[in-house]
């Protein structure tokens, strides 16, 4: 009997042979892994994939390693990269730069392996389960801002003002036009020269009739 059950298989035989990702469902199951976008989903698969056996801080989500994975936009990893550290999922272990040196992370629902090349205070910083101690996370821009939402501006702050009719010194009359009436006055109402002396000639004979006929005869 003991032979017998020494010989029983442990291995589970209702599944495909091979390793499998093992994510607790206390990680599946949380409030912020509910929130996560599914790019940010997807991603945290693939970076629990990597993980073999004593990894834990050294996983990849550069653009290159993913590209062999189906990913196309490099905007779509930065995104979900950051909602994963915003959420708590994963930890960033080492600071990419190029030309050729990629970013390192850990997973926080298993222990940080000791490996050498962290950046400085990494380590440190590091929180297992970080993930269930995080606040709910937007991804994109904050939808407003934090002093409240405010009305667009329809006028100017200092309120609606009208066009002014004149500038602000006045009326200016234009100078390259001639005047349409002289400086001195207008013509139509003033008499002109040869009526006033045909006027004064008239009164002059009609107050004095006399006198014309003395200038006919003389």
């Amino acid at each position: 009997m003991a032979n017998g059950r020494n010989k029983t298989s442990r291995s589970d035989t209702g599944r495909d042979s091979g390793g499998f990702v093992a994510l607790p469902w206390s990680v599946l199951d949380c409030p912020a892994y509910a929130r996560l976008s599914h790019p940010a989903k997807a991603l945290l698969f693939e970076l629990a994939r990597q993980w073999v056996r004593d990894n834990n801080g050294r996983l990849l989500a550069s653009g290159a390693y993913l590209a062999k994975r189906g990913w196309k936009s490099a905007d779509v990893i930065t995104r979900a990269k950051r909602e994963l550290i915003a959420a708590g999922f994963i930890h960033e272990m080492v600071k990419g730069h190029r030309p050729n040196r990629a970013s390192w992370y850990a997973v926080t629902w298993r222990a940080l392996d000791k490996l050498p090349g962290y950046d400085t205070g990494a380590a440190e910083c590091f929180e297992r389960g970080a993930y269930k101690n995080t606040q709910p996370i937007y991804c994109g821009a904050v939808l407003t801002p934090s002093h409240g939402v405010e009305r667009a501006s329809i006028a100017p702050s200092h309120g609606v003002e009208r066009m002014p009719p004149t500038p602000s010194h006045g009326a200016i009359r234009a100078t390259f036009d001639p005047l349409s009436t002289p400086s001195h006055g207008n013509h139509l109402d003033m008499p002109s020269t040869a009526i006033k002396r045909e006027w004064g000639i008239y009164k002059r004979l009609t107050a004095r009739p006399a006198n014309l006929f003395t200038n006919l005869i003389h």
